[in-house]
């Protein structure tokens, strides 16, 4: 299935977001969209030949923790997804940090599968010791 990502390139880039084009498969109201955060948990799903794979992109704003705890608490297995900007990356571990509370969370809601992906490796010039 095609997700329309040329036509999310192109809505983000007339919005002055062009960053967020894959984002916006999944966020599709105008605030979210207008923000460049996910407030609410949105839902998708594919299939491989062995699988029904649902997809939650739940919010990582502190503004919308209850959100996060209610998509995370339907979730297998969860992607932890971490800024790699200096800075961004360590307040996010320091106490208090979202990045370490959503993997309290997930881990307290049951989710014992933990997969990271680092985002903006751009920023710091795809630097390997970043990573």
């Amino acid at each position: 299935r095609n997700c329309g990502c040329v036509r999310y390139e192109n809505e983000s880039r007339k919005a002055g977001k062009s960053s967020f084009a894959y984002a916006w498969v999944l966020d599709e109201t105008g605030e979210e969209r207008s923000r460049g955060i996910t407030m609410d948990v949105a839902m998708t799903k594919f299939e491989t030949p062995t699988k029904v794979v649902t997809l939650l992109d739940a919010p990582g704003h502190r503004d919308f923790i209850p959100h996060m705890i209610t998509g995370a608490a339907q979730a297998d297995v969860a992607v932890l997804v971490v800024d790699a900007a200096r800075g961004e990356f360590e307040s996010g571990f320091e106490a208090g940090g979202q990045t370490r509370e959503h993997a309290m969370l997930v881990r307290s809601l049951g989710v014992k599968q933990l997969g990271v992906a680092v985002n903006k490796m751009d920023t710091v010039d795809w630097e390997k010791d970043r990573f």
